[in-house]
């Protein structure tokens, strides 16, 4: 093993910062990872994506290590658009520290949890002189606030090609709502949303019996979506919920029934469901209604569950020894790259608060990025002494 150098997590999370990586650019990002992750010994690999007509994406996979049980550090260096600059008290990528808080886009969600995980890398590598039984990675996308579909889950396919396997991952996310130390997500509810338009027969509307009505159908078919709740939560879940985003018609005359109503609906659902469940309920209702319609799906992902165990254990004890607390094991949120790690090994979530990404002067304090780098150290500490 190559002795490694020391790495400042502050330091390296303004490089990144200073990287304007709004999905799908990469702006230098990986980059600057992969010469921070490259003096430590880590085999880096290039991965770029573009199914389909999507843009083109940068990944990386990094490596320490050919055997033994391999702990992988998950996140991704794409971040949301930074808004009207004038609202920021600094420019959102100069990575400013004021106040004892580094700002800009990315500080929280995800730049500085991987920044964190590197000098922990690099903390517990100093440590470990003579070696250790075992493998680090880093997977990193920057398709995660995007579409998804260039990013971690291409790369899980990479990986299965190639033979390797991840044994145990933290994603980065930042998973505490106003202090580090407070939450550790080990699961996530599903996610649908769902286009449904409703076809009738346009008519004036003092004739209506000349007519069929879509949009008073397509207010039955809503009302029977939402007159129950869906269910009252699971044993690590919330209630799924069901939300109508979307009710157009698109009708400039008021004497005019139209001949098509659209809606949008979103639903987060738990494990008492599943994508497929869910479809068919929402086909039923409206097949139901003898309503002609057009119902369009997308499911981003199905709820998963890494039950409380080994893994969440080794995170909340570290997480308790820095920080003092005890944190709560969550599934609360919306989804996250996780949804395709749990497919390959236990995957739970931590990170930093997540009180200010995506907004205005997202903001992370001095000490959370040296906290969270000994919590993260901490974790290999105790992965690799049980291996």
């Amino acid at each position: 093993m190559p002795a490694p150098a020391p790495l400042d997590p502050l330091a390296l999370t303004q490089a990144l910062i200073r990287c304007p990586s709004v999905t799908p650019a990469d702006a230098g990002a990986l980059g600057v990872l992969e010469g921070a992750l490259k003096p430590l010994g880590f085999e880096c690999h290039r991965l770029p994506f573009a199914l389909g007509n999507s843009p083109r994406v940068e990944n990386l996979y990094a490596r320490l290590g050919k055997s033994g049980r391999n702990f992988c550090f998950a996140g991704h260096t794409d971040v949301v658009p930074h808004g009207d600059k004038a609202h920021w008290r600094v420019d959102p990528y100069e990575a400013a520290v004021i106040d004892g808080e580094l700002i800009g886009r990315g500080a929280a969600d995800m730049k500085g949890a991987i920044a964190c995980f590197t000098a922990a890398a690099a903390r517990f590598l100093a440590r470990r002189k003579n070696g250790f039984d075992g493998s680090i990675s880093l997977l990193i996308t920057g398709d995660e606030e995007g579409p998804s579909i260039n990013g971690t889950k291409p790369v899980l396919g990479w990986l299965k090609e190639r033979g390797e396997r991840l044994d145990a991952c933290i994603v980065g996310e930042p998973t505490n709502p106003e202090r580090l130390g407070q939450m550790i997500k080990i699961g996530r509810r599903g996610s649908m949303t769902g286009w449904l338009t409703i076809k009738g027969v346009q008519g004036h509307s003092a004739y209506p019996h000349l007519a069929d009505n879509p949009v008073h159908r397509l207010i039955g078919i809503l009302e029977r979506f939402i007159a129950e709740p869906m269910d009252k939560g699971s044993a690590h879940f919330q209630p799924s919920t069901f939300q109508i985003v979307s009710v157009d018609v698109g009708n400039p005359a008021t004497n005019v029934i139209p001949a098509e109503a659209r809606a949008v609906f979103n639903i987060r659902f738990n494990d008492l469901h599943s994508s497929a469940s869910i479809e068919r309920w929402l086909r039923a209702v409206c097949t139901g209604s003898g309503a002609s319609y057009d119902l369009r799906i997308h499911v981003s992902g199905d709820s998963f569950l890494t039950p409380p165990g080994p893994l969440s254990d080794l995170i909340a004890r570290a997480v308790e020894r820095e920080t003092g607390l005890k944190p709560e094991l969550s599934t609360t949120g919306g989804t996250s790259d996780a949804r395709f790690i749990k497919d390959f090994c236990p995957v739970a979530e931590f990170g930093m608060a997540g009180s200010t990404m995506h907004k205005v002067d997202e903001r992370v304090p001095v000490q959370d990025l040296e906290t969270l780098t000994r919590i993260y150290e901490g974790v290999l500490e105790g992965y690799f002494a049980a291996a």
